[in-house]
């Protein structure tokens, strides 16, 4: 194993050089463009006394602002003047991981419980559940974007779908007032086992509707004394995607956030002000996502992509949220008092639907391009390649011929679709792919499956099935834990590049398995331009005017959160985050290093790569498949700073 440190193609033995460790960090807090590269710093320790808990006189109040969906390269003081001027006059964090996959359950999972996701058993916004999960119409493979749906896997899976405790969840039982606020599912996951509505006030898109959870009497006295509705409004021409002919929103989600705002600042915070004790409340903005994935400004095209005006609509839209929150706390006299944490779950990529390879993308569809990849392309490859009946698990396993594509993309493989041999389940810049049966040689046909198109950009099996060159174990990427859902058999990211801006990470495609259009938005591939989030935070607990260089994740900020309200959480699993304690005033910098983690290469010569930093045993993934393949893993690359050669 090497440990060799590379600074602008130089390679230098690891050995303490204080001084251009110093110019490093430097250069990285104020170059973000360098993020597209693992940073190596290695500082002295810091005494016990410098990492203990920031002393406080008593607990302050914790805001999470989360962005949906937002880059930080598109973050200044003309797209979002709010959310810039309070990085800087707090922290910024410049060194920031979303979760892989990366998307939005996942990471709501990840920012309310403090664990990686082979933990918490979130492993996509679409996951095979092993049962028919009744709100998601009985399918075997559910979106957790909903309340009834995250009712029904919580109660089959004893209780708690995540195996762990929550921020909210703790903060209640601590005594504090609690509220999540946002979009539906990522919201409720932040207290999801209370769904009473007295304890944690929940408003989300099904507020007041079937299958929502409740307001309480006293919350609903708020809204009336507000002259708010009890009733989420819709997302109206917000929720339209288009066609492969027709283009689809050019309108930010205005009108329902507005009233999300309403309900934060006129309702919850001024009933929290009246209670006179600390309280934790959890935003999710949905935008930028919805807007980016939906726009229409870029029908089959890469360019603008999600660079357009409606995207930049919906950065503000999220931006003025924040501005009205902040505001709130200000007019009820909490400011002082309050920590400020924002974040996005994760980044964003314009969609492109191409491939040479797909025998899906050479057949014929309604309302798919001709020579385009079709919502599902993945189920329907595989299913053709191993010679096996294809279902369709959201349309009553309807049995799919050529020509059709399942109608949310995932897939049931096998003679008997309530009992499939394989299991595809679809959700954009990467699919999980499961064997409920676990045949070690149906899954080595799988991989050499996937790994023969050129939609694919690495792959990850669980170890249990086998050692498969070209490919990774789930372990190298945090997926194997305590996770009591059923978990993946393969992870399979999808190819990545740039339309070669000056900040790539803003102007990042991916191929997409999604109903969506070339040119439209998406995200959930391991691409740099996908894991690097926003994060930053203000209040009396945190510095001032800090740029962070240290690797942070959303994990993180689970940990960080139960830090500042003081609550003991006791832990199932052991892949956690960490505090973020040189973000507090006097914390000391953590020593940190950075790697490579490379499987021995297939008979094509296919390898998969990681490259990752480290906290100790805390570990951030910059960006992973196959060089060349996807964004930050460069072609042809220089040697690795550490390789740990994995014999598959």
């Amino acid at each position: 194993m090497s440990h060799t440190a590379r600074i602008g193609g130089v390679f230098l033995s690891e050995v303490p050089m204080r001084s251009l460790i110093a110019a490093l960090i430097a250069s990285t807090a104020l170059v973000a463009p360098a993020l597209m590269q693992p940073v190596l710093a290695q500082q002295p320790a810091a005494p016990a006394a410098q990492r203990a808990r920031p002393a406080a006189q008593h607990r302050h109040n914790v805001v999470l602002f989360v962005a949906d969906g937002l880059r930080p390269g598109m973050v200044n003081e003309r797209t979002a003047p709010t959310l810039y001027a309070l990085m800087q006059r707090g922290v910024r964090f410049t060194n920031t991981h979303s979760l892989f996959p990366t998307f939005t359950t996942a990471n709501a999972s990840g920012m309310a419980t403090g664990h990686l996701l082979g933990d918490t058993g979130d492993f996509s916004n679409t996951i095979y559940s092993g049962f028919p999960v009744p709100g998601a119409g009985n399918s075997l493979t559910p979106f957790l974007e909903s309340d009834p749906v995250l009712a029904d896997v919580d109660e089959h899976f004893s209780g708690n779908y995540l195996n762990e405790d929550t921020i909210l969840k703790a903060a209640r039982d601590a005594g504090l007032s609690t509220a999540t606020i946002g979009k539906v599912g990522p919201a409720l996951i932040f207290d999801s086992t209370e769904r009473t509505g007295q304890h944690t006030i929940v408003a989300d898109d099904m507020t007041g509707r079937s299958g929502g959870v409740p307001l309480s009497d006293e919350v609903q006295k708020a809204l009336a004394a507000a002259n708010l509705p009890t009733q989420a409004p819709t997302r109206g021409d917000n929720a339209q995607a288009g066609t492969g002919t027709q283009p689809g929103t050019t309108v930010a989600n205005i009108e329902q956030q507005n009233w999300f705002a309403d309900v934060a600042t006129k309702a919850v915070l001024p009933l929290f002000k009246a209670r006179n004790k600390p309280f934790a409340l959890v935003f999710w903005s949905r935008d930028p996502d919805g807007s980016q994935h939906n726009q229409g400004d870029s029908l089959g095209r890469l360019v603008p992509g999600i660079n357009g005006p409606t995207s930049l609509a919906a950065i503000r839209n999220a931006d003025d949220d924040l501005r009205r929150l902040l505001d709130g706390l200000r007019a009820q006299g909490l400011e002082g008092d309050t920590d400020v944490i924002i974040t996005s779950d994760h980044g964003f990529s314009t969609i492109s639907k191409d491939s040479a390879t797909s025998w899906a993308a050479g057949q014929r569809y309604d309302g798919v391009n001709t020579g385009q990849l079709p919502m599902g392309f993945a189920a329907i490859d595989l299913a053709h390649a191993l010679g096996m009946p294809l279902f369709d698990p959201d349309a009553r396993n309807a049995r799919l011929e050529d020509g059709h594509f399942p109608s949310r993309g995932n897939g049931l493989i096998g003679a008997d679709p309530a009992h499939p041999d394989v299991v595809v389940a679809s959700n954009g810049g990467s699919d999980l792919v499961y064997l409920p049966n676990g045949d070690k040689a149906l899954a080595a046909k799988v991989v050499a499956a996937l790994a023969a198109q050129d939609y694919t950009s690495g792959l990850f099996v669980d170890s249990k099935l086998g050692r498969f060159a070209g490919t990774l174990p789930l372990s190298a990427i945090a997926l194997e834990g305590s996770a009591v859902t059923p978990m993946p058999a393969i992870a399979v990211n999808f190819r990545s590049f740039s339309t070669g801006c000056a900040d790539v990470t803003t102007c990042g495609v991916e191929v997409a398995d999604s109903g969506l259009q070339q040119g439209q938005g998406m995200h959930g591939s391991f691409s740099r331009a996908d894991t690097r989030n926003i994060m930053g935070a203000v209040g009396p607990d945190f510095r001032q005017h800090f740029a962070d260089p240290a690797p942070a994740s959303n994990a993180d900020l689970g940990r960080t959160i139960a830090r500042l309200l003081d609550l003991r959480i006791p832990d199932k699993g052991h892949l956690v985050g960490r505090v973020l304690t040189e973000a507090t005033p006097n914390g000391a910098m953590p020593a940190w290093r950075s790697g490579e983690n490379r499987s021995e290469p297939d008979e094509a010569g296919r390898r998969t790569v990681v490259r990752f930093q480290s906290v100790g045993e805390v570990r951030y993934f910059d960006a992973a498949g196959y060089p060349g393949r996807t964004l930050g893993l460069p072609a042809e690359d220089a040697p690795p700073v550490e390789q740990h050669a994995s014999r598959h």
